[in-house]
C-alpha cells in the first residue's frame, strides 16, 4: 500500500502547483474565474510541452462538493421564491436545450457519423452518463469523452469572459461576503461527502453535485441561513476542477482525429451561440435579464456556470436551479429518445 501511494504521488504531486501558479498568473492578469481558467491551461500547456502530470486522487470530487455546498448555500427562502415563481420558465428552456442539442445531433449525422457516438458525444449532459452509455450501446467511447472534453474545455474558455465582456464588468470583483458559520458549515460538508457516497451507491447521477446541493439548500432554505463559503476554501475548489479538466489534454490528444476534434470544437461554438440566442428571446418574453437565463441555459458544468454567475452578480439560485433542471431533464431523456431514434432509423433501413 505504501509503495502504490508512493508511486502515485511521484506522477500527479506537480499537478496542484503547476495549477496555482496559473491560478496566480491569471489572477494577476485579471482573467475571469482565474483559479479555474487559469489552472486549467497550465496544467494543459504543461502536459502538451511533455510533462505529463496526472489528475490529482478525488481531487474532482472534492472540488465538486466545495462548489456543491457553496451553490447550495445560495439557496436562501427568497432565491427559492423566485425559483418556485418561474418553474414552468425553467422546465421550458431545459427543452429547449435537449431541443436544440438533437438538432445538432441530426446535423452530425449528415456529416457521416454513426447515431450512437454523436448522439451520446454530442448530448449536453454529464460527462461519466454518457460515457457509460455510449458503452453500453456500442458507440465510439474514446471518441464521447473527447468531445465531452471539448465542451466542457471550451465552454468555460469561452463563456465566462465573453459574459464579462457583454455584461461590461470586471473580472475580478470585490464585493462583501456573507460569513461563514462554522457550526453550520462543518456538518454540511461532511454531510454532503456522506449524501453524495449514498447518492453514488444508488446511482444518482452526477452524485457529488447532486448531493451537496440539496443537503445544503434544503438546509438553508429550512433555517433561513445567509452565510457563504470562505473565499480560500471556494479557490481550492475551483483549483481541483481546473486541474482535472486540463489533464484531459496533451499532445496525442490534439493529433487523435483531427477532423472529429474540429467538429466538436464547431458544435460546442454553435450552441454557445444558439443558447444565448434562445436565452435573449425568453427574456423578451420573461422579466428576466437574458444574461442569466444564457447562463442558466448554457450546455456546460453548472459549476462553472454558477461561478460566472456569482462572479457577475446575477441570480445564481435561478442559474443553478436552470442547470440543475437541465441536466435532470436530458439525463432522464437521453437513453429513451436515444432507442426511439435508434429503432425508427431501424425500421428505415429495412423498408
Amino acid at each position: 500500500m505504501l509503495t502504490a501511494r508512493a508511486t502515485g504521488l511521484r506522477h500527479w504531486w506537480a499537478t496542484p502547483l503547476v495549477g496555482t501558479l496559473g491560478a496566480l498568473l491569471a489572477s494577476a492578469a485579471h482573467w475571469p474565474l482565474p483559479w479555474i481558467i487559469g489552472s486549467l491551461l497550465a496544467v494543459t500547456l504543461v502536459r502538451c510541452g511533455g510533462w505529463r502530470v496526472q489528475e490529482i486522487p478525488n481531487g474532482r470530487v472534492s472540488g465538486q462538493v466545495i462548489i456543491a455546498t457553496a451553490i447550495g448555500l445560495h439557496f436562501t427562502q427568497a432565491v427559492f421564491n423566485e425559483v418556485s415563481t418561474h418553474f414552468v420558465m425553467i422546465l421550458a428552456a431545459a427543452v429547449l436545450t435537449l431541443l436544440l442539442a438533437i438538432a445538432g445531433i441530426a446535423l452530425m449525422r449528415r456529416l457521416d457519423m454513426d447515431l450512437g457516438t454523436a448522439y451520446f458525444a454530442f448530448m449536453p449532459a454529464n460527462f461519466a452518463e454518457m460515457v457509460r452509455l455510449a458503452e453500453h450501446h456500442g458507440a465510439d467511447v474514446s471518441r464521447v469523452a473527447a468531445a465531452h472534453s471539448v465542451r466542457l474545455a471550451v465552454i468555460v474558455l469561452c463563456v465566462p469572459p465573453l459574459a464579462f465582456w457583454l455584461g461590461d464588468v470586471e473580472p475580478v470583483t470585490s464585493h462583501v461576503r456573507p460569513d461563514a458559520d462554522w457550526l453550520w458549515l462543518a456538518p454540511m460538508l461532511a454531510g454532503g461527502v456522506l449524501v453524495a457516497w449514498l447518492g453514488k451507491h444508488i446511482g444518482l447521477p452526477n452524485p457529488w453535485m447532486f448531493g451537496p446541493i440539496g443537503l445544503c439548500a434544503a438546509l438553508t432554505v429550512s433555517f433561513d441561513l445567509e452565510m457563504a463559503l470562505p473565499e480560500p476554501l471556494s479557490h481550492y475548489g475551483q483549483l481541483m476542477i481546473g486541474c482535472a479538466l486540463g489533464v484531459h489534454f496533451d499532445r496525442a490528444f490534439f493529433r487523435s482525429a483531427p477532423g472529429f476534434l474540429m467538429r466538436a470544437l464547431l458544435f460546442t461554438l454553435v450552441m454557445i451561440g444558439s443558447t444565448a440566442a434562445l436565452a435573449w428571446v425568453l427574456a423578451q418574453l420573461t422579466t428576466l435579464p437574458a444574461e442569466t437565463l444564457s447562463l442558466g441555459m448554457m450546455p456546460g458544468s453548472s459549476t462553472e456556470m454558477y461561478l460566472t454567475a456569482e462572479a457577475l452578480h446575477l441570480g445564481v439560485g435561478l442559474v443553478t436551479a436552470m442547470q440543475i433542471t437541465r441536466l435532470v431533464v436530458v439525463m432522464l431523456a437521453a437513453e429513451p429518445v436515444f432507442t426511439r431514434w435508434r429503432g425508427h432509423r431501424q425500421r428505415q433501413l429495412s423498408r
